[in-house]
């Protein structure tokens, strides 16, 4: 049965002239079954587009001109026109065609140009020379999820287009053909696919075993029966079984970035290709009964215009890169055959910006759609440069990198000076890491102090340790506070408040948020590198804290449902620390001031400290703070989400991408406990110490009565001094076995699991995605994929993503990219984040954000806040949730997520 997805409301495209449309008197039904969350949608939306609007343009531009005689010379660059619909691997794709094509593509997302901006750079500059069409969530019906690729796909008819998944489906939609709900959800697996040897697939081999398999990420598909006979189906699934990536590889299938194919050309056996009513209708016959297959790719008949359903850029996709080069082959071939002498004699000027790279601006001012209420953000200035970044409306919204502040900061300069002493093997001989800690910032409560704690550095998954406390005359807390969301007056930004060495406290409003303040900060640093030459480490002073979840409206989501009851950023900025290197036992202190002040004494009584606790004994920390444990309250955690209600919340979840509104969604809740008094540092330690945890943390804002007890094994993001980015997002958690031979088992069901193989694959395709727009084009890359790493209670599953940054970009700009983590939020990761906050009850605060350090010589490392307690305003809260995916089971999903608040919470109920 076929299952349109229509509802009572529906908007009209009047397309007089094309062939094989849906409705009646030439009109074409856009109908949308869902209301996105945050926009406008809840009334009928009429959008009239008519074949006839821009006509006469194209004609006079370009189809009365005179056809250009074959020519063997090829098109030094590809010019692409990148259309994002809002997807999060829309820049996977901008890496693979930067590549291939010789220059990086201009992306627009899809509400941001004008049908006159396209006629401009289309037909008048002849700025482009094909077009591709990102995926994204919900479907072509709707005119919010598609934007103008309706319209280019009927009037562009003279461009070489490809639509890629939601881009596929949009040519099918628009000549006609139904978009229906697929057989089942597919979402990060694979499928093997054949095909009919077109074009699009050259030298690509076909059919089962032929080791074509592609990953998917779809919920809706083209119906079949209702193809028009301009469409040709030219690829579909070969059989009903999807795989699971570790399953790809047992019939030694290795994904396209591996190498490429020797060329060879395979025909399909079993499959005939049946001519029907002037199109191909791929079946397979099985015991007498024919099986209709998916169609994973179409063409148009008589134009330049091909789509695929699956994934073309996707790591774990073969042949992925291939049909990229395909695509570029296929433009250059129709550019040399049926370009006119007058579209290749382009203008000189324009010419050079397109092409040359580190030329002047590439495109001028281009005004954004005005009928695009949803989205507030800046104008779209500058097309990529070589070896740049082009960015959409979500990347606008922090101001295309401030390239200017970076390059250039107006005032404020400070010119920062370092001095360090080393240790050699000291660490042991005082004690470790945690007496350290304890005797030097443990008095008081440990008030203003932090310490980034790798407890855990088993197979190299840390090294450094780096605490401190209030220190010498930089030191400073800055805390920022969204506007409130009901506020109706303050769109963005929020409130800052900053205490100096001195208690002096000065408050202020930043109207373009925390991250254009820290960015400011960090580039208004100046060094000498010789300060910190023979440092194996990055960190050498300068902002330690947090970033909270609710930052993401500075990131591009357009608001927050939920305030948090937390201060939405707090950061010390530490001039005085202690560093441990676990590896080589040697202890370091670091003391950072500027240039035009003295130094502080902090060194030599540091020193003197150290020297003493390496001559004295040991005190035992743990039995000076006993009485304060005592008065822990005895209550359990309670969950803001009945088991009942956490699986209503799946289920409503597995709807949204049954529906295509998502692939991936990182479902959440909380888990609270009032206590009394706490010895907050003394929980810490046991929580360290029952589960160790490369990326802990502690921090403790005494003054908003704030502690941080973080045992996180996840990194999110770490730009190191080499210009390198590393994400490591983890996506699959099980406990640990009773016993050697249970807990080995238990680890190959994680490794060889589907569901969290699908999980895992789709974040880090995300999480490429997010790197791809910073990094230099062809430098991401995925070094370990899905590997499995084992901790106190749990084995988790954890791939690790590097690229090299752009040199134009901002280490702010690095985290706002990807911030929040993907493997917290799911895939797409905007669309993901607004249904997420329409089903979660409150704010996550802290949680889901990170914690770590934003270095002056501009490194960062920061973590995924998971498996931590936060102690606030005498309450104590968990966070803890999952990835639901197509093929998660509710009850199972609840299980997962109070399995992952089992150590911080036992940590807690313990602690007395």
């Amino acid at each position: 049965m076929n299952m349109a997805l229509c509802s009572s409301t529906a908007s009209e495209l009047t397309c007089h002239y094309v062939v094989g449309l849906r409705g009646k008197n030439g009109t074409l039904d856009v109908c949308r079954p869902f209301v996105r969350v945050g926009d406008c949608y809840s009334k009928k939306v009429h959008v009239q587009v008519t074949s006839q609007l821009m006509r006469g343009h194209l004609e006079g531009s370009f189809m009365g001109k005179k056809r250009l005689e074959e020519s063997s010379r090829k098109l030094e660059f590809v010019r692409t026109l990148l259309i994002d619909n809002y997807d999060s691997y829309t820049y996977n794709i901008y890496q693979e065609l930067s590549t291939i094509n010789g220059l990086p593509p201009v992306v627009v997302r899809n509400d941001e140009w004008t049908w006159r901006d396209i006629c401009q750079y289309m037909y008048e500059e002849n700025a482009f020379d094909n077009i591709v069409i990102s995926p994204g969530p919900g479907s072509p019906a709707c005119p919010a999820d598609i934007g103008i690729c309706l319209q280019l796909l009927l009037e562009c008819w003279d461009v070489p287009i490809l639509g890629v998944c939601l881009g596929h489906q949009a040519l099918g939609y628009v000549h006609g053909a139904e978009i229906v709900h697929a057989p089942e959800p597919v979402h990060g697996r694979l499928s093997e696919i054949e095909h009919n040897g077109c074009k699009l697939f050259h030298d690509i081999p076909s059919g089962q075993n032929s080791g074509f398999k592609v990953v998917r990420y779809h919920s809706l598909v083209i119906d079949s029966d209702s193809l028009p006979k301009e469409l040709i189906p030219i690829a579909w699934t070969t059989s009903d079984d999807n795989l699971s990536y570790f399953e790809n590889l047992k019939f030694g299938v290795i994904p396209d970035a591996c190498g490429s194919q020797t060329r060879e050309k395979i025909l399909a056996d079993g499959i005939s290709a049946q001519l029907k009513n002037g199109r191909y209708l791929p079946s397979i016959h099985s015991n007498g009964r024919q099986n209709k297959k998916v169609i994973m790719g179409i063409m148009h008949s008589t134009r330049p215009h091909y789509g695929v359903q699956f994934h073309p850029e996707s790591i774990a996709t073969c042949h992925g890169s291939k049909i990229f080069r395909n695509f570029r082959d296929i433009t250059e071939d129709y550019w040399l055959r049926w370009r006119s002498s007058y579209i290749m004699e382009r203008n000189a000027h324009y010419t050079a910006c397109m092409q040359v790279p580190l030329s002047s601006q590439l495109l001028r001012e281009i005004p954004r759609n005005g009928q695009s209420g949803n989205h507030s953000d800046e104008l779209y200035k500058q097309a990529p440069r070589h070896g740049e970044v082009a960015f959409g409306a979500e990347e606008s919204s922090f101001g295309m990198f401030n390239m200017v502040n970076f390059q250039h900061p107006s005032s404020g300069i400070k010119f920062l000076k370092l001095k360090w002493r080393k240790f050699d093997r000291l660490a042991s001989q005082v004690g470790g890491p945690k007496n350290v800690f304890c005797e030097l910032f443990g008095d008081n409560k440990a008030e203003n102090t932090f310490w980034l704690d790798s407890s855990s550095i088993e197979k190299g998954r840390a090294r450094f340790s780096f605490m401190g406390g209030k220190g010498g005359s930089l030191w400073k807390q800055v805390t920022f506070r969204l506007s409130d969301p009901s506020d109706m007056d303050l769109k963005r930004g929020g409130h800052l408040s900053t205490e100096d060495a001195r208690g002096s406290t000065k408050n202020s409003f930043l109207e373009e948020g925390f991250f254009d303040f820290l960015n400011k900060e960090l580039v208004s640093f100046r060094y000498d590198e010789n300060d910190y030459k023979g440092l194996p480490f990055d960190f050498h002073g300068g902002y330690i804290g947090y970033i909270g979840y609710n930052l993401k409206v500075e990131c591009g989501v357009s608001f927050n449902r939920h305030k948090s009851r937390t201060p939405d950023a707090c950061f010390f900025f530490a001039d005085n620390l202690v560093v441990i290197d676990h590896y080589l036992d040697d202890v370091y202190i670091l003391s950072l001031y500027e240039e035009s002040t003295a130094m502080t004494p902090w060194l030599d009584d540091t020193e003197e400290k150290l020297i003493n606790l390496k001559t004295s004994s040991i005190r035992n920390f743990e039995q000076t703070s006993q009485a304060a444990k005592l008065s822990l309250c005895k209550t359990a955690f309670v969950s803001d989400r009945s088991r009942e209600h956490y699986i209503r919340d799946v289920k409503n979840c597995l709807n949204y991408i049954k529906d295509g509104e998502s692939y991936e969604l990182c479902l959440t809740t909380q888990l609270r406990k009032t206590i009394r008094e706490i010895d907050s540092l003394g929980l810490y330690l046991h929580l360290r110490e029952k589960n160790p945890a490369p990326y802990a943390a502690w921090l403790n804002f005494s003054k908003e009565d704030l502690c941080i007890c973080c045992s996180s094994p996840e990194r999110f993001l770490r730009l190191d001094k080499n210009g390198i980015l590393e994400a490591k997002p983890i996506k699959g958690t099980i406990a640990r076995g009773s016993s050697q031979d249970e807990d080995e088992k238990l680890k190959l069901q994680l490794q060889y699991s589907e569901k969290d193989q699908a999980e895992n694959l789709m974040i880090v395709d995300l999480l490429r995605n997010d790197l791809g727009r910073v990094c230099e084009p062809g430098s991401v890359h995925v070094p370990r994929l899905m590997d499995v790493e084992s901790y106190a209670t749990v084995h988790t599953m954890v791939s690790t993503i590097r690229g090299k940054k752009l040199s134009n970009v901002s280490p702010v700009d690095c985290v706002r990219a990807a911030f929040p983590g993907g493997s917290m939020t799911g895939a797409p990761k905007l669309r993901s984040m607004e249904l997420l906050d329409s089903i979660e009850s409150c704010s996550r605060g802290i949680y889901s954000g990170s914690i770590g350090f934003f270095s002056y010589n501009r490194t960062f490392d920061l973590n995924i806040v998971i498996r931590t307690v936060i102690i606030h305003e005498g309450e104590a809260s968990i966070g803890a949730g999952g990835a639901i995916v197509a093929l998660s089971n509710p009850e199972d999903e609840y299980e997962e997520m109070i399995l992952k608040t089992h150590a911080p919470a036992k940590a807690v109920m313990e602690f007395d």
